[in-house]
């Protein structure tokens, strides 16, 4: 039988002082929320019958109901893909102006068995959301959108930048660069498509 081994303790690990020019994001990091990855597959596949009366596998878009609970108050079930869940509920909370910031948010849980999402923020920096949420206009899309509060009168305060410009030439990059570029339309169909781009030169743009 081995005689026991004296294990010595070690003091207890300080942390690590970290300078400002040696770590530029950890501010950041620690403002960031933290996020659940609870991606879904964007498309899956079924069987079809085709114009011959044939069986034939086919790709469809996926859409699932998610319904998203701020401070564990419901706000709105979202129709979605599912193929990036948590950036989806970061950007309609900040597009729809529910939150003033995305540093204001603690967390983001995203959970598929009940379709929901979980929104914690910190300090509960949700002030105002009753009178928000008790005003709302539904757009003319086709889908029926609405949106919350006064954000059609934030919308006519935005000025663009005059010294931005788009080149013809570099618009027509861009769009065959997004006719190239593998997406969900092209293996299943029905969807909209849109992309972030920046200028690359006089006659060119990337898709970010």
């Amino acid at each position: 039988m081995r005689a026991p081994t004296a294990i010595r303790k070690s003091a207890p690990r300080r942390p690590l002082a970290c300078a400002r020019s040696r770590c530029p994001t950890s501010v950041a990091e620690r403002i960031r929320p933290v996020l659940t990855d609870a991606a879904r597959p964007a498309t899956f596949e079924i069987e079809a019958i085709n114009e011959r009366g044939e069986m034939v596998p086919t790709s469809i878009a996926g859409e699932h109901p998610l319904t998203l609970y701020l401070d564990k108050r419901e706000i709105v079930t979202l129709m979605t893909l599912g193929h990036a869940p948590e950036a989806l509920v970061l950007g309609y909370l900040r597009n729809q102006r529910l939150v003033g910031s995305v540093e204001d948010i603690a967390a983001v849980q995203v959970d598929w068995d009940t379709d929901s999402a979980a929104v914690t923020t910190r300090r509960r920096s949700t002030r105002g959301l009753r009178q928000k949420m008790a005003k709302r206009t539904v757009t003319s899309g086709c889908g029926q959108g609405t949106m919350f509060g006064g954000l059609m009168e934030e919308i006519e305060k935005l000025r663009l930048r005059e010294d931005v410009r788009l080149a013809d030439a570099q618009l027509f990059d861009l769009i065959e660069k997004v006719r190239r570029h593998e997406t969900i339309y092209k293996q299943a169909g029905a969807v909209h498509g849109c992309a972030l781009a920046r200028t690359a030169g006089p006659a060119a743009a990337e898709i970010l």
